[in-house]
């Protein structure tokens, strides 16, 4: 049997170190880094090995592939130490996406609920439920918004698998902010509201066009999820290089279609809320979907065929 890896452990944050954390530990020979998490984290008294952070002592990136072996990574070899650093009370991904695609279908179903109090104020001209009932193009736009998010919802409990176990309890108001204040808040309060371009009954063809291309948006994205999925075992964190429907346009069509659905929703709700929405939700997935391209050719080099685009052809 080998001998184990015997590293220096620093704090890497000296005005908030690890009290407990020893000097140096015996990492054994095909340890994990998540095994490493866990050894540090039992001799620094944590309960929580996801709170543990393990640094690089050369570039001061933290060490994202859980499944790499420490052995393996020349610059703790090379140096004999590992930065250690406590990143505080985590909670798992796949929660925080629970937790993000909940708060549309909660402010939708609101908003509904409650127009006969927030509509009666100018410049909104509500009557009653009677004389101002919600249209068919609400109740439709109520339908798809709630079906996308149920969509998300059903992927992030049963299909999407994840590279990090967790990530830190205070990012999830940040990061739900966006979902539940744009996704939900702006567009409920916009479209359901009476006079609003989404108060109509008749659907006109326009209507059709923006529910087809809803539902080709909708569906291509669901089988672009499932594709992603198959490229990663369960618990897994490899990557593997996408070749589905869209991938050979752009590095993420994932992406690219939620937009496509989006679109759809833009044409039937003439909504300046929804392109807020969108449009604000295409400026993280463009700097999301350009570090896949880079890590997706830094990985595969010659056996990836590099994109010019990575999530909308001829624009991003």
């Amino acid at each position: 049997m080998a001998a184990p890896l015997k590293l220096k452990l620093t704090n890497r944050a000296p005005k908030k170190p690890i009290k407990k954390l020893p000097a140096s530990v015996d990492i054994p020979h095909d340890a994990t880094i998540e095994d490493a998490k866990t050894l540090i984290a039992q001799k620094s008294g944590f309960s929580d090995f996801n709170r543990i952070g393990l640094f690089d002592p050369a570039t001061g990136h933290i060490l994202k592939d859980r499944r790499a072996l420490v052995r393996d990574e020349k610059s703790i070899v090379a140096a004999g130490e590992l930065v250690v650093k406590d990143l505080g009370p985590q909670v798992a991904w796949r929660t925080v996406f629970v937790i993000e695609y909940a708060g549309p279908i909660l402010f939708h179903v609101l908003a509904l609920l409650v127009r006969p109090y927030i509509y009666v104020i100018p410049p909104f001209d509500y009557k009653s439920e009677a004389e101002t009932p919600v249209t068919r193009v609400q109740w439709l736009l109520f339908a798809l918004f709630t079906i996308h998010f149920l969509k998300r919802e059903f992927e992030t409990v049963f299909v999407h698998k994840f590279s990090a176990n967790t990530m830190p309890a205070r990012n999830i108001v940040r990061n739900s902010a966006f979902y539940w204040l744009m996704a939900g808040l702006l567009c409920a309060l916009d479209i359901y509201a009476p006079g609003s371009l989404s108060s109509r009954d008749e659907l006109v063809p326009l209507d059709y066009v923006g529910l087809a291309v809803f539902a080709v948006g909708e569906t291509c994205n669901w089988i672009v999820h499932q594709h992603l999925a198959s490229l990663r075992k369960p618990g897994g964190t490899e990557k593997g290089i996408p070749n589905c429907i869209g991938s050979g346009l752009v590095t993420s069509p994932n992406y690219m279609f939620e937009v496509l659905a989006w679109v759809g929703v833009i044409l039937i709700s003439r909504s300046w809320a929804v392109v807020a929405f969108i449009c604000t939700g295409i400026i993280y997935m463009r700097s999301w979907s350009r570090g896949k391209e880079k890590a997706l050719r830094k990985e595969f080099g010659d056996r990836y065929k590099k994109k010019r685009y990575t999530m909308l052809p001829g624009l991003i």
